[in-house]
């Protein structure tokens, strides 16, 4: 589903990604893990549309998507999260996830006008899809409560939703599990495999816990210095001697532990 193919990315004289090339399959869930500064969000961030690449090319479904903006990747159906969640704070959960589809009757200044029953109709059909969404990520609980009273988990269960909200092909997990207390981590993960299982979404994550990639991912890509340096089973990258280098000596039998 999505191809990279020898990615560079300059900041000034930092090289952050330098000649990455990657492929996601479809139906997968892909782990991408690797000790900090080797640039896995930045890569994110490139194929996400964040950044332009100073050279190299992305692909999804064999369509050029390199430097195409956000908003338009959306309509396509490449979604993201951030380490840090973006909810609006003063709004109840079910509003958030009722923001998400675009281009919304309401939005219209002549339909909000003069046709009301429409705006009213697709508003209830847009609640009613929020409600199933927050019974599918057991958040039926905190529906009325604002966004930013939540706990990390629940806005990463929110963050989650939201792109459940619209017709996601691949979505990109930044950190998903990071501040996440262990019960409600068991509880994204659940969701994250019930939605690739029963509903066929892609995943690519970011994540440092190696017990959640060795319970969703396969196949695991390994970054070090903005290089893509192994790939394989999570066993197979634990037991990869380049990769327990580049993790400082430490190791990830260790780090997994």
């Amino acid at each position: 589903m999505i191809k990279v193919q020898n990615l560079h990315k300059y900041f000034g004289g930092l090289h952050a990604v330098d000649n990455a090339s990657l492929e996601i399959k479809a139906g997968s869930i892909t782990g991408l893990i690797g000790p900090n500064g080797a640039g896995k969000t930045t890569l994110f961030n490139i194929i996400a549309g964040v950044y332009k690449p100073s050279s190299g090319h992305v692909f999804l479904d064999d369509e050029d998507i390199t430097g195409i903006p956000p908003h338009d990747l959306f309509k396509r159906g490449l979604l993201r999260t951030f380490q840090i969640a973006h909810e609006f704070s003063s709004l109840t959960v079910r509003e958030n996830l009722m923001m998400v589809p675009g281009n919304q009757s309401g939005e219209n200044l002549i339909d909000a006008w003069f046709r009301p029953k429409k705006v009213m109709a697709e508003e209830e059909e847009i609640r009613t899809k929020a409600n199933e969404v927050i019974d599918f990520l057991q958040l039926s609980h905190v529906a009325e409560e604002q966004a930013g009273n939540l706990s990390g988990g629940q806005k990463k269960l929110l963050e989650l939703g939201r792109t459940m909200m619209v017709d996601a092909k691949i979505v990109f997990l930044d950190e998903v599990g990071a501040g996440v207390n262990r019960t409600l981590l068991n509880t994204i993960g659940d969701a994250i495999l019930r939605l690739n299982k029963e509903r066929g979404y892609t995943f690519c994550m970011i994540e440092h816990d190696m017990e959640f990639i060795g319970r969703l991912c396969d196949p695991v890509i390994v970054m070090a210095e903005g290089s893509v340096l192994a790939e394989g089973t999570v066993d197979e990258v634990k037991s990869n001697e380049q990769v327990i280098e580049a993790y400082l000596g430490t190791g990830l039998k260790n780090k997994a532990s």
